[in-house]
């Protein structure tokens, strides 16, 4: 049975969300709100307006949601679109997988979390809420990505790796065995990160190395 739900943003990210949607068949986007996009459809989903739009989509019966925000790389704002909306009373539609991704066994995916294309979770990782597992990404074994972190493209993360809340691991970039990324830790595209990265910094380079941050 399908259901109806509804996209937060409409950029080149939710393009990847709604793509998805339709791939698994789960959930039907009927809607998109985002006030900077001018343009009239997605994917042929409609482009309804700002999220002033929201009260008269939930009268219409969409009760369900999905964050199609990218957040490159600074994930707060997904997470407030995310937490912002359930405490208007919407509900995350449950992991949205593509059918090309591999899901191993005793993975557990949080609600409006999104596995793109021929991404891989392997066996007893544990993925938070609203996070994005990108293209071809992989998410090794177990695994415990914190609720919205951004894992890009390509991005490799070894088994046994934990990631804090509203992190970002860039394109490319791979991620030793049982290394540990803070909360709001941006990883650079390509980066090979090999220890240890404390909450809110950045490291980028092979090996990688903290940024210094702005006095």
């Amino acid at each position: 049975m399908t259901r109806r739900c509804v996209v937060i943003g409409a950029g080149g990210h939710a393009k990847v969300v709604i793509d998805t949607l339709i791939a698994q068949g789960r959930f039907v986007p009927v809607a998109a709100t985002d006030p900077s996009v001018k343009k009239a459809r997605v994917l042929g989903v409609p482009v309804v307006g700002g999220d002033e739009m929201l009260p008269g989509l939930k009268r219409r019966g969409v009760k369900f949601f999905i964050v199609g925000i990218g957040g490159v790389p600074d994930c707060r704002p997904r997470a407030l679109v995310f937490e912002s909306t359930l405490r208007a009373g919407w509900l995350p539609v449950p992991a949205v997988v593509h059918p090309s991704a591999v899901i191993a066994a005793g993975v557990v995916l949080g609600p409006g979390t999104l596995v793109a294309a021929q991404a891989v979770i392997q066996p007893d990782a544990a993925v938070g809420a609203n996070v994005i597992v990108n293209t071809a990404a992989v998410v090794e074994h177990d695994c415990v990505v914190g609720d919205h972190v951004h894992v890009a493209p390509g991005a490799r993360v070894s088994g046994g790796v934990r990631i804090g809340a509203a992190a970002f691991i860039g394109a490319g970039a791979v991620v030793r065995e049982g290394v540990s990324i803070g909360a709001r830790a941006v990883i650079g595209a390509g980066a090979v990160v090999l220890e240890d990265v404390a909450a809110g910094r950045t490291a980028v380079g092979v090996p990688a190395r903290i940024l210094r941050r702005k006095p």
